[in-house]
């Protein structure tokens, strides 16, 4: 198995390693996302998100759940491969796949110190904000890098390529 597959964790070994983590009085960093297609403003993202404290932990939308949030033609890459992709980040501590519409579920059983989304989103309208705070959590919201996205670049594929 290679390093970046080995970040790759299931969510209950996950659990043990943030108590671990919290009880050396280290901070946990939680985000997600679909990841589908990965560009400089995922990357960007992360960085910031790690910088926010000592272990970043990525929960990355299962191939069903895009299709549900993102519509029959997503994701354009399998999840297993998307999981990878982002775990080879060197600012990516763990990953971890979740099929659920909502990060609500995993965030109320990992407990991160920091759940971080990207500026296009306010921490109140979240639906995963009340799990958060019910800990003592914190959201942080991190701007995003304008103009990418993997929306606009399969957007721009289509123009150069055609569909």
């Amino acid at each position: 198995m290679n390093s970046a597959a080995a970040k790759i964790k299931r969510r209950s070994i996950l659990k043990n390693t943030v108590e671990e983590l919290k009880a050396a009085g280290k901070t946990v960093v939680f985000t997600n996302g679909c990841f589908d297609i990965l560009h400089l403003g995922h990357v960007r993202y992360l960085q910031d998100a790690k910088a926010l404290g000592d272990c970043l932990i990525v929960a990355v939308n299962t191939d069903d759940s895009v299709k549900r949030l993102k519509g029959d033609s997503r994701p354009l890459v399998p999840e297993f491969e998307r999981a990878e992709l982002v775990a080879a980040l060197q600012c990516v501590d763990y990953v971890t796949l979740f099929d659920e519409d909502t990060p609500t579920e995993i965030i109320e059983y990992l407990q991160p110190d920091i759940h971080v989304k990207g500026g296009d989103y306010q921490a109140d309208d979240l639906p995963e904000s009340q799990a958060v705070k019910s800990y003592g959590g914190k959201i942080v919201i991190i701007p995003l890098t304008e103009g990418k996205s993997t929306t606009n670049l399969i957007q721009r594929i289509v123009e150069v390529y055609g569909s």
